[in-house]
């Protein structure tokens, strides 16, 4: 039995993967996917329509559909599963993660800007997602890494991510900011890493590091611990060290 389940996991694995290649330009009908998972007719459907049921995929005459958070969804699982990320990820567009934090936070009543480029102290920035209401401004570096990551990869990728939130919040107001000009005064500036999948470190340095699928939590929650992450101001910095207990 427990050989069997694994076979099957391997089965679901390999149909997966498939669906995010084979799906990335649009619509693909059942027997290409089929064949380039090399899964046998009856398994495949039967795979296909319980993939369907999880809202994973759309199937509609005889055709394969998947939507950004469908795909995102499917990657997930893939990994779940045992699939190697580097395989998994390849088969992603950058955009979809730029796409689904827009979507998430256009749903929670966010203004959304993407790609923000800007200059700072002769210096050219670039900002995935930023995300504005009230009083909050988030910063999102939006990671499509290919392997889990060592302490100082991520290190790397939060104190980066620190800087640009940094010269954002030492550039305001700036013209190249309509969009975003107005939300200045007195908010927090908060940088924040987007993920494809879970990390051990939740945090570096008080810098959140947030699962895609994950994002809606988080955004849930922010109002209540945003004093305990890092954050600017445009007439002020805060960040605490969460190893050191410095600020």
């Amino acid at each position: 039995m427990k050989t069997s389940c694994v076979v099957y996991m391997n089965i679901e694995k390999e149909m997966i993967i498939a669906l995010l290649e084979k799906t990335q330009n649009g619509p693909v009908s059942h027997e290409i996917i089929n064949k380039h998972a090399n899964v046998p007719h009856q398994v495949a459907e039967k795979l296909l329509q319980a993939l369907q049921k999880a809202d994973l995929i759309n199937l509609k005459n005889g055709n394969v559909e998947t939507g950004t958070l469908q795909r995102l969804k499917l990657a997930i699982r893939a990994l779940t599963l045992g699939a190697d990320i580097e395989r998994v990820s390849s088969h992603l567009w950058w955009q979809e993660f730029e796409t689904m934090t827009a979507y998430a936070l256009e749903q929670n009543r966010y203004e959304v800007t993407q790609n923000l480029r800007f200059k700072c102290k002769g210096r050219r920035w670039e900002i995935d997602v930023v995300g504005c209401k009230k009083s909050l401004i988030l910063c999102v570096d939006c990671k499509h890494w290919h392997h889990a990551l060592s302490l100082s990869a991520l290190e790397r990728i939060a104190v980066e991510q620190v800087e640009r939130t940094k010269a954002l919040a030492d550039s305001a107001p700036n013209p190249a900011f309509k969009s975003i000009n107005g939300y200045f005064e007195g908010a927090k500036i908060v940088p924040i890493v987007l993920s494809l999948m879970d990390c051990r470190f939740k945090f570096y340095e008080n810098v959140p590091i947030v699962p895609i699928l994950q994002i809606q939590d988080f955004l849930n929650q922010l109002p209540e611990y945003i004093e305990r992450i890092a954050h600017f101001t445009v007439s002020g910095y805060h960040f605490q060290n969460r190893f050191s207990g410095k600020s």
